[in-house]
This record gives C-alpha cells, structure tokens and sequence, in this order.
C-alpha cells in the first residue's frame, strides 16, 4: 500500500468525469492494490471520503469511511464502504446545508445544499452489485464524492460565496453554529 499525492483546484483531472470499470478491470491485482492506496490515502489524510480522480485516476472508483474523523467531529461514524460506478439518486426534494471541505480544495470550506436521503448503487470492490440508501449529513458526503467522479468540486456547488471560510475561520466563527445545525440534521434523519 501507498499514499498518494492528492491533487488540488486547478489541476484538469478534477474536472474530468471519470469512466467506468469494468468487472475485469476491477478484478485485476493493480485496480485492487489503487483501491488499498486509496484507503490508506483517505486515512493518512483524514478524510471522510476520497475520490480516485483525487489522487490522478480518473476512474469511477470512490471511498468513504467516518471513524471518529478529527476534521469532522459532528459527523456520524459511517463503516469503510468502496463504490465502483456509483450512481447517487436524490430521494426527497429537501434539501440542508452542509458547511464543506475537500482535501482536493485545502483551507478552505463553504455551504452547499445536499439532499438528506439518497439511494447508492454501484459495486463492491469484489464486482458484486450494491444498492442502500443513506439519509443525513452522511448522505452528503456520498454527493460529494460522487461529484467528484463526474468533475464537480464543492464550490462549484456553493451558492453564497460569502459563506467561504478558511479553515481557521470556520473553526472560529462559524464551527459551533454548524455543529449544532449537524446535530439537529443527524436528529432529524440518522447519519
């Protein structure tokens, strides 16, 4: 396993829309030592997701994982889940706003509007078929991810650019009103 370099705005691969896989492709010992890489990447970054176009691969591969993540302590636990060819399906017409972050956009966060109820589909790492919904904050996050497969980044999402903070900013003047809107978001609909 390895830690990739993670590419940051600016750079063409982050607006790409990755292709898909096939299920010989993703069987393969290098698409599954790239799926180990992106984890570890993840970790060592301490992300709650990670996108293979994040580290130069623009295939449609996609990890998230919440584990007590010290850049986004509001967030629920979620356990290590790989997508393969996700496709996200917003579920209601609701919509919350979510203060994000990127590791491909550092230092900086902003509002984005998500939907809190979402079906996945896509694969397993293994090549089986996978299909759950997800509701919350932790539906975010799969939005997000999903956005970037197909060349989107969060602030192409962000409606009022007055809501950009730089970290340090978020953390002092806007984390402990977010973290109560999080709280009552997880409330209101589970993770």
């Amino acid at each position: 396993m390895a830690i990739r370099k993670i590419a940051t705005i600016g750079h063409p691969i982050l607006r790409q829309r990755a292709r898909e896989l096939s299920r010989e492709e993703l069987a393969s010992p290098t698409t599954q030592s790239f799926i180990d890489d992106l984890v570890e990447t993840m970790h060592d970054a301490n992300g709650a997701g990670i996108a293979a176009s994040q580290v130069y691969e623009p295939i449609r591969i996609c990890v998230i994982e919440i584990k007590d993540n010290p850049r986004y302590p509001y967030k629920p636990n979620y356990p290590l889940t790989i997508l393969v060819n996700p496709v996200v399906t917003l579920l209601t017409e609701e919509r919350f706003e979510n203060y994000e972050g990127c590791l491909s956009v550092p230092n900086l966060r902003g509002r984005v509007k998500r939907a809190p109820h979402v079906r996945v589909e896509g694969w397993t790492r293994d090549g089986n078929d996978t299909r759950f919904e997800v509701k919350g904050i932790t539906a975010g996050t799969f939005q997000h991810e999903v956005d970037h497969l197909d060349g989107k980044l969060f602030v192409d999402r962000v409606e009022d650019p007055t809501s950009l903070a730089t970290w340090a900013d978020f953390e002092r003047f806007h984390r402990d009103r977010f973290v109560e809107e999080a709280r009552a978001i997880v409330t209101k609909y589970g993770a």
